[in-house]
């Protein structure tokens, strides 16, 4: 199992780390006192972030049961795990499609300490985790896990949540392709894209005080987020805010303002 050979020794609690801060303004547990005032200075920068990011999980939520219920898709990679959040991709997945298989991929030691939270397959599909960075992509394509549960010969729902506003440019674009170029014609790419295009002010401040503490942040307008989905088909209603891709009835009413982040779905059309 990926999570064999953790060390407490890997978790840095004198600095603030994204993963913690997002789960400690969602209200999580698995965070220390820096990534709280660390949370609490960005929610007085910006007090709509615990709106944005709940937006941002509930893209993803129904990212997946559209690809697993509308497209068909049995088996997901999951870029950027982040702590475990109820419901999780394999549950959301797995509530359409018990047969669904998902790859957890995150480099983050707490995390990779709550694996077994991420590993609760149902009896019908199955689940596993790889510690392995983004900016690594060959150690995720790579990885036992990878090359076990995903069938490259069907295609494959890649996601990347909530992780692209902290890969700079110029590597963005070369490792996203790279997550992709194995996965088969008709394969999806489901992403959500930081931006400052509708609070300017508040998100810069945010994005300010997320690089002070270590963490750079790269927010994009809208044309350089399209540029991701370039040469693939993307989904209605194509890329929007987050909030307004294919909302569900009794979904949380938000103000466009209190929402950073672009999200599409779209599928690959060409190897």
């Amino acid at each position: 199992m990926a999570h064999q050979g953790f060390s407490v020794d890997r978790i840095n609690t004198g600095e603030a780390h994204s993963a913690r801060v997002y789960d400690y303004i969602l209200g999580g547990k698995d965070h220390y006192d820096v990534d709280r005032d660390a949370g609490d200075l960005m929610c007085q920068e910006w007090p709509a972030l615990p709106v944005h990011m709940r937006a941002n999980r509930q893209f993803m939520h129904r990212a997946a049961r559209y690809l697993a219920r509308e497209q068909g898709i049995r088996q997901f990679l999951d870029i950027g795990t982040g702590l475990p959040t109820a419901p999780n991709l394999h549950e959301v997945a797995q509530e359409v499609a018990p047969d669904a298989r998902i790859v957890y991929v995150d480099n983050d030691p707490i995390v990779l300490n709550h694996a077994d939270t991420l590993l609760t397959s149902s009896a019908q599909g199955r689940t596993a985790y790889v510690d392995a960075d983004m900016r690594d992509p060959d150690a995720i394509i790579n990885s036992p896990e990878f090359q076990r549960l995903l069938d490259l010969r069907e295609p494959v729902g890649l996601m990347i949540i909530g992780i692209l506003h902290f890969i700079l440019p110029p590597d963005d674009h070369r490792l996203v392709q790279r997550l992709l170029e194995p996965l088969p014609v008709g394969s999806f790419l489901a992403m959500t894209i930081g931006t400052a295009d509708f609070a300017p002010e508040e998100v810069g401040r945010v994005a300010a005080e997320y690089g002070r503490r270590g963490m750079q942040m790269q927010l994009r307008t809208r044309a350089e987020a399209e540029e991701f989905f370039a040469g693939m088909d993307v989904v209605e209603p194509g890329l929007t805010q987050v909030h307004h891709w294919q909302p569900e009835e009794g979904q949380e009413v938000v103000d466009d303002r209190d929402i950073a982040m672009y999200g599409a779905v779209a599928r690959k059309i060409r190897a």
